[in-house]
């Protein structure tokens, strides 16, 4: 009889960029600048290396990084990166959506928001009209943790139809890091904020394309 073997399983190679700790990595690899180790950047996204190791072997194979052999990241195409998220997260479907309305329009709504101690980050037109702007928004979202608690705290009423707000519980806790803050309002991170536009509906798509253009000619402002 031969001897008897120890069974082996290939480990899953990552074959999209869909789930919240995926979105961890994206995230932390557009925020920071290379260098970034397989070990640093599980550290900082609260991942294992493993598996981080094997995203960015995903994202070599796409072309969106490059890497040492067996060592570092040492170049992001972060805007390729941020698009080719996209193919897999989605603002309105990958995060929890609740419609509002704010009668004295989305003014208002900021004032409150800078009064408020909730934890929320505003994201999408709000936050990228600060850098680049394109239009008056119509359409105001917030991350925030319970959409109705925040409702309720910001005197919002719950609509079907007409809203200009919505509230969105989120798909990870990574959107409320690395936010900054314009006249007491706390915006999300602008690769954050990028994603989320690339992903609404209306004209978010051109106002993405306006911030990531932006985010490229400023990069030092926004990329530790």
């Amino acid at each position: 009889m031969g001897a008897l073997r120890t069974p082996w399983r290939e480990e899953r190679s990552v074959q999209s960029l869909k789930g919240p700790k995926v979105g961890r990595i994206v995230r932390a690899l557009c925020d920071f600048s290379p260098p970034l180790g397989v070990r640093q950047l599980a550290d900082r996204v609260q991942t294992d290396p493993g598996y981080a190791s094997r995203v960015l072997a995903f994202l070599e194979r796409e072309d969106l990084i490059e890497r040492q052999s067996r060592g570092p990241v040492t170049n992001v195409g972060w805007q390729g990166l941020i698009r080719r998220w996209t193919e897999n997260y989605s603002v309105l479907d990958s995060n929890r959506m609740s419609s509002y309305l704010e009668p004295r329009g989305l003014n208002s709504l900021l004032e409150k928001l800078g009064d408020t101690n909730l934890r929320y980050a505003v994201t999408g037109s709000l936050g990228a009209a600060i850098v680049a702007f394109v239009a008056p928004s119509r359409l105001a979202i917030c991350y925030v943790d319970d959409p109705k608690s925040a409702a309720s705290d910001l005197g919002l009423r719950s609509v079907e139809s007409g809203a200009n707000v919505m509230l969105a519980e989120s798909f990870d806790p990574v959107v409320y890091e690395r936010t900054w803050e314009q006249d007491g309002v706390t915006f999300a991170a602008l690769s954050q904020i990028a994603a989320d536009l690339l992903t609404s509906p209306g004209r978010g798509p051109a106002e993405a394309d306006e911030l990531l253009d932006w985010m490229a000619k400023n990069e030092a402002a926004w990329r530790s």
